[in-house]
């Protein structure tokens, strides 16, 4: 009978090299555990495994790192979050294939896996950046790369610390070769840490912005309430927003009506004495067909009145096609509704359902979502005019927005900031969320946005967190899971753009590219050829036989 052999340990190593990255995330978050599991990951795969192995431990690892942190998706729907995290963790699977064995790998390793990230960015369904390795790293001493080349930059340098520190070594001691006479040194592992040292320096001196002298005076509104409802539910409330868990014939409200009571009751807590330039709404707290002809917009024009400050909305409104949008609202002191930017970025599963058909063929809750969103296409600003009492010739003050699942993407706060917003806001809704990895990701992709962007950033949700966030990635005064709360701050206006602002992330993707791309060149990789049958030697022809003179 045949033995069979037990595994050995690199798979283990993987996987737990995989569960160390979702532990650097929030809200565990202890960012050096991320380089640690790079490390063993980097132990699993050694110097040459096969290509099957190679995929088999990279989707383990990636399997180990995304299914707890991506545990939000449960939420949305448990079909897509099973088959979601897999699908991504096949794309590390397919990054640990195919990047260079031997001493390069140090070099390619780190930008296949890197490369893999930049992808989930955008694929599939517009993409899903969380759980990312810039997300475990915002508050980690290498943050301030994000000022020269965002997330994908500081993607880079965190897979290269680990993979270097853990890879081909500049020289061996000489008691290591003695047990391992075979082993020989090689530089590229402190080539690797060169660069990231250099990338590190640059950043220190790479600009961040600049204050225009200029303040405004913001109030963000939690209206509170409990966590882990959805739109659909049904519930009842009285004319301050309290849940009546019981219905009973007193409850006066229903629906998203009770969130905006809630947000209108928080609201009036607020003085006039309190000098507020700018209140910020969360997003769709308001959910109507028109907004600018409800009840909903009368009221909250009357607040923006009483308050002598410029409102910040989020309305969810119907279409004729039966959809909806979901977007950012002003209106002014004067009771005028003068900007809009709608949502550009859709969560998938949460405002549009990808393969709705096959999902409701397999008993996905797809009732959750019975309609899509309609996707924005404006530049990403408001403007409020007028701003801090100036006169009338005054120019509007631009406030860039990232609407809740907008904030992790890098490319939206660039595209407001670029527009010449002075500050940047995140209206979003986490309500539909039990427990708060999605919310403290969101926190901590703000820090993210903040310190590429050079901005103050403030983030409001109807049940938490809300905070601000200064240009250096500092968290003020954020609040609790589900509290009723109203935080003002005095945001300075900045202006000037980061080399992120002004670049963004396709020139670093492709340097990423290109480079790994030498990195196999340089490992001796070829592009396989197609296995033909050798053609057969040439034959050479037999001359005719002729007789032999001397023998007649």
């Amino acid at each position: 009978m045949r033995r069979v052999r037990p595994p050995g340990k690199q798979p283990y190593f993987a996987l737990a090299g995989g569960l160390l990255v979702a532990f650097s995330l929030p809200p565990w978050g202890f960012w050096p555990l991320a380089i640690l599991g790079i490390m063993m990951f980097e132990s699993a795969l050694g110097d040459s495994p096969s290509r099957a192995e190679r995929f088999r431990y990279g989707w383990l690892f990636g399997a180990g790192w995304l299914y707890p942190g991506m545990v939000w998706m449960w939420f949305l729907t448990a079909p897509g979050y099973l088959l979601g995290a897999a699908l991504f963790a096949a794309l590390h699977g397919a990054a640990a294939m195919i990047a260079p064995t031997g001493k390069w790998r140090v070099i390619g390793r780190p930008l296949a896996h890197t490369l893999a990230e930049a992808l989930r960015f955008s694929f599939p369904f517009g993409g899903v950046p969380l759980a990312s390795l810039a997300i475990s790293q915002s508050i980690g001493p290498f943050v301030g790369v994000v000022r020269i080349g965002g997330p994908v930059l500081l993607t880079w340098l965190t897979f290269q610390v680990g993979f270097a520190l853990a890879g081909p070594s500049p020289g061996v001691p000489q008691f290591a070769k003695r047990r391992r006479p075979e082993v020989r040194g090689a530089p590229h592992g402190m080539v690797a840490l060169l660069a990231v040292v250099a990338v590190i320096v640059l950043a220190a001196f790479a600009p961040s912005g600049d204050n225009t002298g200029r303040t405004l005076r913001i109030a963000v509104v939690q209206g509170g309430g409990p966590q882990g409802t959805h739109a659909v539910d049904v519930v009842r409330c009285d004319d301050d927003g309290v849940i009546d868990s019981a219905g009973a014939e007193s409850s006066t409200a229903s629906g998203t009506r009770c969130v905006t009571l809630r947000q209108l009751a928080a609201t009036r807590t607020l003085l006039a004495s309190d000098e507020i330039d700018v209140v910020v709404w969360p997003e769709n707290v308001i959910d109507v067909v028109e907004f600018a002809s409800s009840a909903e917009f009368t009221e909250v024009a009357a607040e923006a009145k009483r308050l002598g400050a410029a409102f910040l909305v989020g309305v969810t409104e119907e279409t004729p096609d039966d959809r909806f949008t979901n977007a950012q609202v002003a209106v002014t002191p004067d009771g005028d509704y003068t900007g809009r930017y709608e949502k550009v970025r859709r969560v998938p599963f949460g405002e549009f359902m990808p393969m709705r058909g096959l999902l409701e063929a397999l008993g996905a809750p797809t009732n959750l979502v019975p309609r899509d969103a309609v996707a924005g296409t404006g530049p990403a600003y408001l403007e409020i005019p007028n701003a801090q009492g100036q006169g009338d010739g005054a120019a509007p003050t631009r406030i860039a927005v990232v609407i809740s699942w907008e904030v992790f993407f890098g490319g939206r706060a660039r595209d407001g900031v670029g527009h010449g917003g002075g500050l940047l806001i995140n209206p979003t809704n986490g309500s539909s969320y039990t427990w708060t990895v999605l919310q403290s990701q969101q926190v901590a992709s703000s820090r993210l946005r903040a310190i590429e962007t050079g901005r103050w950033v403030a983030q409001v949700a109807p049940t938490g967190f809300s905070a601000f966030v200064s240009p250096d990635g500092d968290v003020i005064d954020r609040t609790s899971i589900s509290e009723q709360a109203v935080v003002i701050h005095d945001v300075q206006l900045r202006t000037g753009n980061t080399w992120y602002v002004s670049i963004g992330d396709k020139p670093w993707i492709a340097i990423a590219a290109a480079l790994f791309a030498i990195s196999l060149g340089r490992s001796g990789w070829r592009p396989r050829r197609s296995r033909r049958p050798p053609p057969p030697p040439p034959t050479t022809p037999t001359p005719p036989l002729t007789p032999d003179l001397a023998a007649v």
